[in-house]
């Protein structure tokens, strides 16, 4: 008579191979490092809404600017580009490598439209900088109503504009 192991849930088995392998993919395990060097990544990006433009900023360390796209509608930026892999041989000792490598692609959409044909870029120390002149409409103005006089409300259209508070 042969004994045989009895697995009351082979599914655990399966589950714990599963989650192993997600955790060494999180910590960079030496099981994982045989893979290539492209896990994709999103730069991190700034928005700021100003009185008659949108500046973004987007982080975008160790690329080149001749390797990044970006593109401009009128109603979203789409920024993509690659972090090349630099083949190095370490003859004595041990190199370890913690940077993001690959391809990235990042769609930012943007709250109000923009002038995409004056739109105006800046890169420098891996900081990507637009400018981007928002549309006349989407500008904000101030109307005052003229109360002096009781029997019509007229609008006056003045050129100051207001931020949020």
């Amino acid at each position: 008579m042969a004994l045989i192991r009895w697995q009351s849930f082979p599914e655990m088995e399966t589950l714990r191979r599963q989650m192993d392998q997600m955790f060494d993919e999180l910590a960079g395990s030496d099981r994982s490092a045989s893979r290539q060097y492209s896990t994709s990544w999103k730069p991190a990006i700034e928005l700021q809404d100003t009185e008659d433009h949108l500046i973004l900023r987007a982080e975008i360390p160790g690329v080149e600017g001749k390797d990044i796209d970006v593109q401009i509608t009128r109603e979203a930026i789409a920024i993509s580009g690659e972090h090349r892999f630099e083949n190095k041989n370490e003859e004595k000792g041990f190199f370890r490598s913690e940077f993001r490598y690959g391809s990235f692609q990042r769609v930012i959409p943007l709250p109000v439209p923009i002038q995409n044909e004056q739109a105006k870029a800046d890169f420098q120390n891996g900081i990507l900088t637009l400018t981007l002149p928002k549309v006349t409409e989407a500008r904000r103005t101030v109307v005052k109503l003229n109360l002096g006089d009781r029997t019509s409300a007229t609008p006056e259209l003045t050129s100051q504009s207001t931020q949020p508070s």
